[in-house]
């Protein structure tokens, strides 16, 4: 089992880092502040940063195959057209706002529909969901008994797709056809004491790398459930990885700092492990 050194890619003190995404077209990363209402993005390259602030907690930030981006919000699913900076670049796709519930996680899948979870502020077992939403802005609920939905990805071939409920500790994955599940079994559990699932990367291998909220870690497991790789962090608070660079060989991580009396210095930012592994190319949202 090995652990691979890591960088500070954007030193930050969000409060709620989360969804880190390569954006291939644009060659950056886009990443956001849940609890900071804020959507960021990177250029590796040139060091470039941009922040915009959104009018309400943001859950994940996902391109769109025509340009802008497709935002996961409390109140539902808003696009961004490509001058999203400018006055009236947002307009919402699917609204369905429900009292004390939020956007999380949420993830584009081979067919190009985006998979969004919700939960509720109080975390209340079964509050939360994990719904479908199609180009046209068309939703349906997979998951109706959810309490923190998190990270969500599919295997190389698109049969298999892995889901993280964070308060059951476990990964599961389930048999993944047409924009239906069925099958679902354990993949990994997170023992006592090493934190809780958050976000997950799949990579090129199938291999699923889990980030552990209150584990200062990043995992990789591998199809068959068994771990073989850790990533230590300086931070408790690990919420999520994705895959980027130019040949997705570089494994992004992000972190938080909400709740801690004491932060580290780096809670917050964003960290990249360079060649730590070969990720899957991402399909952008049809909508």
């Amino acid at each position: 089992m090995t652990r691979s050194p890591y960088e500070v890619a954007v030193r930050a003190e969000a409060e709620l880092g989360e969804g880190p995404t390569w954006d291939a077209a644009a060659g950056r990363l886009l990443w956001i502040d849940i609890l900071g209402c804020r959507v960021h993005t990177y250029d590796p390259v040139t060091g470039r940063r941009t922040v915009r602030r959104t009018e309400q907690h943001v859950g994940a930030v996902k391109p769109r195959a025509g340009g802008g981006l497709v935002l996961n919000l409390r109140d539902g699913i808003g696009l961004l057209d490509p001058d999203g900076d400018a006055p009236g670049g947002f307009r919402w796709l699917h609204r369905e706002p429900v009292p004390g519930r939020r956007a999380n996680d949420a993830a584009v899948a081979p067919d190009g529909s985006l998979w969004v979870g919700t939960m509720r502020y109080d975390e209340a077992p079964g509050g939360g969901t994990l719904s479908r939403i199609t180009g046209d802005g068309s939703g349906e609920v997979i998951l109706d008994d959810v309490a923190v939905s998190n990270g969500t990805g599919w295997s190389p071939d698109g049969r298999l797709m892995y889901h993280i409920d964070s308060p059951t500790r476990r990964v599961d994955v389930f048999d993944h056809a047409g924009g239906r599940l069925s099958g679902r079994r354990t993949l990994a559990v997170i023992e006592d004491g090493a934190g809780f699932p958050d976000g997950l990367a799949v990579d090129a291998d199938g291999c699923v790398w889990v980030a552990l909220w209150q584990g200062a870690a990043v995992r990789r497991y591998t199809p068959e459930g068994r771990l073989d790789r850790v990533i230590e962090l300086p931070v408790p608070l690990v919420t999520a990885c994705a895959f980027g660079g130019a040949r997705l060989s570089d494994l992004y991580i992000t972190t938080a700092r909400t709740g801690l009396t004491e932060p580290p210095a780096l809670a917050g930012s964003v960290f990249v492990v360079r060649g730590a592994g070969k990720g899957l190319a991402q399909p952008a949202f049809a909508g």
